[in-house]
């Protein structure tokens, strides 16, 4: 088969998926009696990425496969086709978000032992719909509390193929003087679909958080987390917010 036709094949079906696809996902587009020639799916992909260099979309890899997706150069421009308001989310399940993909897998518990806060159940039943956490055991202590982590869903959406591709806690800077660097709603890879949903890739963040246990409204005790989830819907669809745990002490990190 013509290197070029595979090329215009799997670039068609790159556009018509409304989901990443896999290298598995585009050798089943040829069939058994005329499959792709060895590498040639590759050669494709990678031909397509080349192509789209002077282009206003990328061919970008996640966690579940190849997709399109419009570039950030030109997104502040695209996305006025898409007037709805984009869902924000609190300060408490950007940090409860933030200590699941740094520390995981972690135990609801855990989590509020570096928060200093309870963790409100809506907060974790949200992010569990959204398909960003997941329950991946249970931890062997008395209780058996579940223990979470990260999802496919979750990397794809902040425009990453692999956990170490989080930028590094290092790297981020003091709760003070933290400004969204990492976009979160409109502006993340998540809704980045192919080519249509054109939010731009970013990473969550977290730094570190300090002081005794107690409630978000100063007193000891739960019932912290309970504001809720969605926010200032007056806000466009394009404005990002960002991850921002408070301070953990040195005796809470590893």
């Amino acid at each position: 088969m013509d290197q070029q036709l595979i090329t215009r094949i799997v670039e068609a079906a790159l556009l018509a998926a409304n989901q990443p696809l896999t290298l598995a996902q585009l050798h089943g587009l040829f069939p058994l009696d005329e499959p792709a020639p060895d590498g040639s799916v590759e050669r494709a992909l990678e031909a397509l990425r080349e192509g789209c260099a002077e282009r206003g979309v990328e061919l970008v890899e996640l966690a579940s496969g190849f997709r399109f997706q419009v570039k950030a150069d030109v997104h502040p421009w695209v996305a006025r086709l898409w007037t709805e308001r984009q869902t924000k989310y609190t300060r408490a399940t950007l940090e409860t978000l933030a200590l699941i993909a740094y520390r995981q897998p972690i135990t609801r518990g855990e989590i509020e032992q570096v928060r200093g806060v309870a963790v409100n159940s809506n907060i974790i039943k949200a992010l569990e719909e959204r398909d960003w956490i997941r329950v991946v055991g249970h931890r062997d202590v008395p209780g058996k509390p579940e223990l979470l982590a990260t999802t496919k869903a979750f990397l794809d959406y902040f425009g990453l193929k692999r956990l170490d591709e989080l930028p590094p806690l290092s790297e981020l800077k003091d709760i003070g003087e933290l400004e969204p660097q990492l976009t979160f709603a409109a502006d993340a890879a998540g809704d980045a679909l192919p080519v249509g949903d054109l939010a731009m890739p970013a990473a969550p963040g977290s730094e570190s958080m300090s002081g005794p246990p107690t409630t978000e409204s100063g007193s000891t005790g739960a019932g912290a987390d309970s504001a809720p989830d969605v926010a200032d819907p007056t806000q466009p669809q394009d404005e990002a917010t960002a991850l921002q745990p408070e301070r953990v002490s040195s005796e809470q990190t590893e």
